[in-house]
């Protein structure tokens, strides 16, 4: 995620990471503890929000937005594991999602940036 934020934070677009401790308990640490962690090891130098939940009875109204059609008027999505990516236009419409297990420099991701 970092190499791509790194293509391309220059044409107007950003990553925004939001860590979450749904997923067998991959983030127990603090907001700190956490940003430090993806910092030293990832060198991430994207923006990392305060630590939610994304899914279940406690998900934060940003998920719930991005996942119930009613909230967004686009779709309804399941998260399925940690690093789901939302693609988010520039006038903060959601445009799609990719699975946790695409890849940061897939076809669908990178063409949704370069606007193809």
């Amino acid at each position: 995620m970092e190499n791509l934020y790194e293509k391309y934070k220059d044409d107007n677009f950003i990553i925004i990471a939001f860590p979450a401790n749904n997923f067998l308990r991959q983030e127990p640490g603090t907001n700190e503890e956490i940003k430090q962690f993806c910092t030293v090891n990832y060198s991430v130098t994207f923006p990392m929000m305060a630590k939610i939940s994304v899914k279940g009875k406690d998900i934060h109204s940003v998920y719930k937005w991005l996942t119930t059609k009613e909230e967004n008027g686009v779709m309804d999505s399941k998260i399925g594991w940690n690093f789901q990516k939302y693609m988010i236009d520039e006038t903060g419409e959601l445009v799609g999602f990719a699975k946790p297990k695409e890849k940061p420099f897939s076809s669908k991701i990178v063409n949704w940036i370069e606007g193809k």
